[in-house]
């Protein structure tokens, strides 16, 4: 992918430099809701490490196709005949992890798991991702897988950290005035108001600096006086596919969510919703895995959903 801006990601660059070049992780997750700047992180670290690798290989799930024809893409980039057997080919990729240093990356990798489901359940017809990822773990090689996606995959979190070496990078709102830098807006006083008010979320951020530049010639004081979270078409169809994504539990629980302002704990969900106490804990989980929820601790542990995807639920769903 083609980066055209980069924001105050340093920490992030330095944790991700310091797993693949100095502790050799062999599988790093990079995750995030959409449009936080997964890719753009990523592809930074590669521009800044080139040198590094003798092989880079960035294949985007977007449109994902079975494992087996993805080696058979792979082994034809690197110029390899392949092997008959999808166990040789394996094989075949491994020994060049092995004797080579190189670099892959899966972006867009929630596109394997199923809608309407809890997060990071694979179709079936992607299972067998699940089993080339482990196996980057179990393998012995000098090489680095990098998945991103928007949903936590299910064996990062049974993998044991202390035992094999993978990583996860949790990616958060940006609150930098620098994202707004040449996005043509005036009243600078106001734009970490407005970056407040949309989490942080550079994507957000770019659709609705569009939209105050032409209706509003750029004048964020005038926006933010509407005194109204508004959703630019892009914003509302991107929430749409979201709660689409979303198993039935998980969409009654937002629903939920979203007739209160403030955060809520645990138990004053179980007693509004028509839910068990296990598809509730389930639900809130699953959520949290996909970055619409957050833990807040208090005075006892209360859960917040994302305020403008509440915007959106309370105002389409």
């Amino acid at each position: 992918p083609q980066i055209i801006n980069f924001y105050n990601r340093e920490t992030e660059l330095e944790t991700l430099s310091n797993w693949i070049l100095k502790q050799n992780s062999r599988l790093i997750s990079v995750l995030g809701i959409s449009g936080i700047g997964k890719t753009a992180l990523v592809k930074r670290f590669v521009d800044l490490n080139l040198e590094q690798f003798e092989v880079i290989i960035w294949k985007s799930l977007k449109y994902p196709k079975p494992l087996d024809l993805l080696v058979k893409d792979l082994l034809n980039i690197i110029k390899l005949e392949e092997k008959q057997t999808l166990e040789d080919q394996f094989k075949q990729l491994f020994d060049i992890f092995a004797n080579k240093k190189c670099l892959m990356i899966l972006d867009d990798v929630q596109n394997i798991f199923t809608l309407g489901e809890f997060a990071g359940q694979y179709q079936p017809e992607y299972h067998s991702y699940q089993n080339f990822f482990t196996l980057t773990t179990e393998t012995q090689h000098q090489s680095s897988l990098i998945l991103i996606s928007q949903e936590q995959c299910a064996e990062m979190e049974s993998l044991d950290e202390e035992l094999y070496s993978v990583k996860s990078l949790e990616l958060s709102g940006l609150y930098d005035g620098q994202i707004l830098n040449h996005k043509g807006l005036a009243n600078g006083e106001s734009w970490l108001t407005l970056i407040n008010l949309y989490e942080g979320n550079p994507s957000y951020l770019k659709s609705i600096a569009i939209l105050i530049k032409n209706i509003f010639d750029g004048d964020v004081g005038e926006f933010l006086a509407e005194n109204e979270l508004v959703m630019t078409q892009e914003m509302r169809s991107h929430f749409n596919q979201l709660y689409n994504r979303l198993s039935p539990i998980e969409q009654q629980i937002v629903l939920k969510f979203s007739q209160f302002e403030q955060p809520l704990s645990r138990e004053t969900l179980r007693e509004t919703v028509e839910l068990s106490s296990t598809d509730l804990i389930n639900g809130l989980q699953s959520l949290q895995k996909r970055y619409l929820v957050a833990k807040i601790k208090e005075d006892k542990i209360m859960f917040k959903l994302s305020s403008i995807f509440r915007d959106f639920v309370k105002k389409f769903c």
